[in-house]
């Protein structure tokens, strides 16, 4: 959230942290439910991680409506939901090679999205690079 500070505010900055912060917590209940076996605690924790996802990628689109389209920050955020499930579901069944391949696409996947977000924001506010 600090990152976007100069660009968006302090207000942007704080909300955006807590709806990281809640994407990272929510994550923590989707591997703790699937480690448990508990399918109905899993399907909770992934409705709400998904929600969460579109809260963010709504956040992102009303910050830089130009630059990052609704349709471009929901496929982003539901491709790494699902990139991170398949790490996870890799790791959590022992397929070591499975869990680093699926390491790698999200590495992969991380950068590609630093970089719609780095370029969206140099695009927004030329002025300030």
């Amino acid at each position: 959230g600090n990152a976007i500070k100069p660009y968006y505010g302090a207000k942007a900055g704080k909300q955006l942290t807590s709806l990281l912060r809640s994407h990272i917590l929510i994550a923590a209940d989707v591997l703790d439910a699937a480690k448990k076996g508990d399918v109905d605690a899993l399907s909770s924790a992934q409705q709400r991680w998904s929600a969460n996802a579109d809260d963010i990628a709504r956040f992102l689109t009303n910050a830089n409506p130009r630059n990052w389209p609704l349709s471009m920050t929901r496929t982003m955020m539901r491709k790494h939901l699902k990139l991170t499930t398949d790490e996870a579901v890799a790791r959590l069944q022992g397929n070591w090679s499975a869990d680093i391949a699926a390491y790698d696409a999200v590495h992969r996947e991380i950068l590609q999205m630093a970089d719609m977000l780095s370029s969206g924001i140099v695009k927004q506010f030329p002025q300030k690079f």
